[in-house]
């Protein structure tokens, strides 16, 4: 019987490689987060960016399989320009859609567990109560759309998927966000249009990255909502931001949607509720949780340095 030094350094040779999780669009908000909190978490990870992989190619999609053979597969990619949408639906439909369908039917293939991204956007804002996971989409613009016909590919390929809708992403950690943007506004004192007739549920983004890897590691499947709970007017969500940093809310200037003059249609009423769980807390505590770390940044970015006379 052969007899192997623990101490000895080749043993780490003869270990068998750990698998990571293969993030898709990892050069986007969500899976810039993703990569962040699996990195706090001690999760082995490849984030792959569009030039890497093309998620509604096959072969593309095979070619990062078998070189990473990772033990599960997130999908961040997609289109997420929703009024640029209706006048470029090609590429939408082939980001949105079949690009999470081939994604799918790969990962059923090798019996990977996967996770991938729907919207609110799904719905016609007909409902006066949140919309929950068993509600019939049926999407008023060619984004919600392509995210609707992704639920139904992805699923149809693989039945144990796990599709996850959200909604209106805010975080500290990049300013390309509706919370981000009024809060700057607010600090320099600059007017700010916002949506009075349209209610939704804002989703700070490391309660959805974390959650949905709990869910992926917990081996949940189907269609899942996550946002955290409250429902706002986006003209409310911007006066709640500046009140809660203690800024003059008079910046706000409230408009309807159709006055906004915005290429896409959008439901009335997109408030995301859940029978699987409310699983993530209220949009005031987070905003409590982000807005200093996103006040002392945008202080720091709009205020130059002071001369110093030689």
């Amino acid at each position: 019987m052969q007899i192997i030094d623990l101490n000895d350094q080749a043993v780490g040779a003869i270990l068998p490689p750990v698998q990571p999780l293969l993030i898709t669009g990892g050069n986007g908000t969500l899976g810039r987060a993703f990569q962040r909190l699996c990195a706090i978490r001690g999760i082995d990870f490849i984030a792959l960016g569009r030039n890497e992989l093309d998620i509604s190619d096959p072969l593309s999609v095979e070619k990062a399989l078998v070189q990473h053979n990772p033990w599960a597969v997130v999908n961040t990619a997609g289109y997420v320009r929703v009024d640029e949408a209706e006048n470029d639906f090609k590429r939408c439909y082939r980001e949105n859609t079949q690009g999470p369908a081939v994604l799918a039917a790969a990962c059923a293939y090798r019996e990977l567990p996967f996770l991938t991204f729907s919207s609110d956007l799904v719905f016609d804002g007909n409902k006066s109560a949140a919309y929950v996971e068993s509600d019939m989409p049926c999407p008023l613009n060619v984004y919600g759309n392509s995210k609707r016909l992704a639920e139904r590919d992805v699923l149809r390929h693989m039945p144990q998927a796990l599709v996850v809708r959200t909604s209106a992403f805010f975080s500290p950690w990049d300013e390309y966000n509706f919370v981000y943007a009024a809060l700057r506004a607010a600090h320099t004192k600059q007017a700010f249009e916002a949506a009075d007739d349209v209610l939704i549920s804002p989703t700070y983004v490391p309660d959805l990255v974390n959650v949905a890897l709990d869910l992926l590691i917990d081996e949940e499947r189907g269609v899942w909502h996550l946002a955290n709970q409250g429902a706002y007017t986006w003209a409310d969500l911007a006066r709640l931001t500046a009140d809660m940093a203690s800024l003059d809310t008079s910046f706000v200037v409230p408009r309807s949607m159709q006055a906004l003059g915005l290429a896409a249609a959008r439901p009335a009423y997109s408030v995301l509720g859940s029978r699987q769980g409310n699983l993530l807390p209220s949009t005031e505590e987070r905003l409590h949780t982000c807005i200093p770390e996103m006040l002392a940044a945008i202080t720091n970015s709009v205020e130059e340095p002071m001369a110093v006379a030689s």
